[in-house]
Order: structure tokens, then C-alpha cells, then sequence
């Protein structure tokens, strides 16, 4: 489906950084979540909070982007879109169709009409160390308790195959 070598990179935007960070560093696959905001091109070109996330074949692409849709307010038109930009963005021109026509097919399988784009990557900026893995150094803070930790319980009830056990 997702033809070019880039395959094992892509990024995720849509909801806080903190919490996009802690769903996929809590999956098998993942070797790496870089956390921060991603720019696209225009009229995309303002950062917005963001991951990028680097996996193995352990997980398939199209499961990233279900969780991704599953995780965040991916159907929502709210205020915040500008910080809180839903997309998935892609490395290689070659993966923006297959990553339209995955949202598309989820989107008529779940009944959901998403909002989440396909668009491809400009720029990253790394958000702080300070603030890098948040969920993984901060996991009793009410922020953690209240927004993060649901997220992960979701995810392991409904892709528990793909959870990590210890994290």
C-alpha cells in the first residue's frame, strides 16, 4: 500500500504533542517518537503540534494512522486547529495518495467523517527537553491522569496486540 523507502517515518499532528507522544512511544514497533511541532506547506506552513515517529515493520503503517484517527478529536472542526492540526504527514510524494485513501476507508468503515489531511512535510522544530516524554516522566500528574492515561487505555482495549505491557 505504501510504496516508498521512507515508509518507516511518518508524522502525526492533531492533539496535544504530550499526548500523541505518549500513544505511540506505548506501542510495539516504535523505536522512536520525536515530539515538538511540524510545519507543511501553504496555506499548512504554520507550526502545529506534532510527532514524528519512526517504526519497524513490527507495526503496520495502517494501524499508526487508526490509532492516530482513534486518539485524537480527528472529526472535530474546533478553535484550536491552528495549534492542534490534524494530519498525518508524509516523508515521499508517493505515500500522499495511500495515506488519503487509508483515512477514506476508515473513515466509511467507522462512519466518522475525518478531518485529518495528508500533508507533507516542510519542517520540525523539537519541542524542550524539559518536556520531551512527558507521559513517561510525569505519568501521576492530573494532566497525565486526566487526558493521557484514558488515551492508553483505549488504545490497549482496542489494539492490545500492539501495546506495549510495560509502559
Amino acid at each position: 500500500m505504501f510504496p516508498s523507502e521512507n515508509k518507516n517515518r511518518i508524522g502525526f499532528g492533531g492533539g496535544c504533542h504530550w499526548c500523541t507522544e505518549a500513544v505511540f512511544e506505548s506501542l510495539k514497533g516504535v523505536v522512536e517518537v520525536r515530539q515538538g511541532w511540524i510545519a507543511s506547506c501553504p496555506p499548512n506552513e504554520a507550526l502545529s503540534e506534532a510527532v514524528i515517529v519512526t517504526f519497524t515493520d513490527e507495526i503496520p503503517i495502517e494501524i499508526l494512522i487508526e490509532i492516530h484517527l482513534m486518539t485524537h478529536s480527528s472529526a472535530s472542526r474546533h478553535s484550536m486547529r491552528q495549534k492542534y492540526r490534524s494530519a498525518v504527514y508524509w516523508f515521499d510524494e508517493k505515500d500522499a495518495e495511500a495515506i488519503r485513501r487509508h483515512i477514506a476507508r476508515l473513515s466509511q468503515a467507522n462512519g466518522v467523517d475525518y478531518i485529518t489531511e495528508a500533508l507533507q512535510f516542510k519542517e520540525f522544530k523539537l519541542n524542550k527537553e524539559t518536556q520531551l516524554h512527558y507521559y513517561s516522566k510525569n505519568k501521576t500528574a492530573p494532566f497525565c491522569q486526566t487526558h493521557i492515561s484514558p488515551k492508553l487505555a483505549l488504545l490497549r482495549q482496542r489494539f492490545g496486540k500492539h501495546a506495549k505491557q510495560d509502559f
